[in-house]
């Protein structure tokens, strides 16, 4: 196991955000408010990118050795961010099978309340555990645990517990649903990540990420915001990580208003462009220290396969173990292939993790 884990498994040792219940479910609790919460939700981060030098990132890095911040609203600033995460709560089991319990949850990030699905095999445990991070889908339309069922179901029954995010924004969560930088996304991840470790049926020490599409994006960011935090991810149909690919794929024409606003306030990509790499994290990809699996079809008309070679060259330049599985005719949501990508992925994090 890397080093990095020490500092991470230090963390997640502070006895005040550490509790969780003392049964084999998460705790149980009310639906979470639709305003922000105000208490524990707030101890999950600490401190933003305008507190004094000194401090350290999860790397153990002091701030002086980081990537410097141009602006507040960069991966650089999350990268100084100190993440405790928080406790689990059950708001109501549904959905459970033969083969595992599933529940409706929240847990807290930052200053909002997050929900998600927990899916807990059935046995004693302890488990490995998987963070799933979800594709773009309208946060108008979007139910909770939507975008990645046939994963979770699938991932439960061999033996991982699940907890699949919501995001800000979305179902019962609090805060925005739009999030063209996603860095709220990227931070509910980190605090998923962190509750889950919490979890007395999750061995905290196997820990993975799973994402599709926008997900994957938001799992780039992750890894080289708070490298360390897991033991290895997985990608399926990624988007770019190149920030400003996405943003002229989907916002520049679909939204215009919103990248108006955005060119508005931090400049246009010619005028700023430090700022638009700070978003990207490839800028970043020194600082992966997991290894990455991708999964990508050649008829994806919606995040292009070059996208997937250009992340996964970027990656092993900058030293990090990562691998490419290209799938011919399969399109973005993945069919006739599916199982074939699935067997992969138990394989991939049979090898990083440990069977389940």
């Amino acid at each position: 196991m890397r080093l990095l884990r020490a500092t991470v498994a230090g963390l997640l040792a502070l006895p005040l955000l550490a509790c969780t219940s003392g049964s084999d479910e998460p705790s149980a609790g009310r639906a979470p408010s639709a305003s922000p919460s105000t208490g524990e939700g707030n101890r999950t981060e600490s401190p933003d990118a305008s507190a004094p030098n000194g401090s350290t990132d999860s790397t153990g890095q002091s701030d002086e050795a980081l990537p410097a911040v141009t602006s507040p609203v960069s991966l650089p600033a999350l990268m100084r961010k100190r993440f405790t995460g928080g406790r689990v709560t059950t708001l109501r089991e549904t959905g459970s099978t033969d083969a595992y319990r599933r529940w409706e949850i929240s847990y807290p990030s930052g200053d909002a309340t997050i929900t998600g699905v927990l899916l807990r095999p059935r046995g004693k445990g302890p488990f490995p555990g998987l963070v799933f991070a979800h594709g773009h889908i309208d946060p108008s339309i979007y139910v909770t645990g939507q975008g990645l069922r046939r994963e979770q179901d699938r991932m439960a029954r061999d033996g991982y517990v699940v907890l699949h995010t919501d995001y800000r924004g979305h179902a019962g969560s609090s805060g925005s649903g739009e999030d063209e930088t996603r860095l709220g996304y990227t931070r509910d991840t980190i605090n998923a990540a962190l509750a889950m470790k919490r979890l007395p049926y999750v061995d905290p020490d196997r820990t993975a990420l799973l994402g599709r599409s926008m997900g994957g994006g938001v799992i780039l960011d992750v890894l080289v915001a708070q490298p360390g935090l897991v033991d290895a991810a997985v990608l399926f149909s990624s988007v770019s990580s190149e920030f400003l690919d996405n943003l002229n794929r989907w916002t520049v024409p679909e939204r215009p208003d919103v990248a108006q606003r955005m060119f508005d306030r931090y400049g246009s990509p010619d005028e700023a462009p430090e700022f638009y790499a700070g978003l990207s994290p490839r800028t970043y990809f020194d600082r992966v220290t997991e290894p990455v699996l991708l999964h990508h079809g050649t008829s994806d008309d919606s995040c292009p396969l070059p996208w997937a070679r250009a992340t996964q060259r970027a990656l092993t330049a900058a030293g990090a173990d990562s691998r490419l599985r290209v799938y011919d005719g399969e399109e973005h949501e993945f069919g006739p292939q599916w199982d074939l990508a699935m067997r992969r992925t138990v394989r991939f994090l049979a090898r990083n993790l440990g069977p389940a």
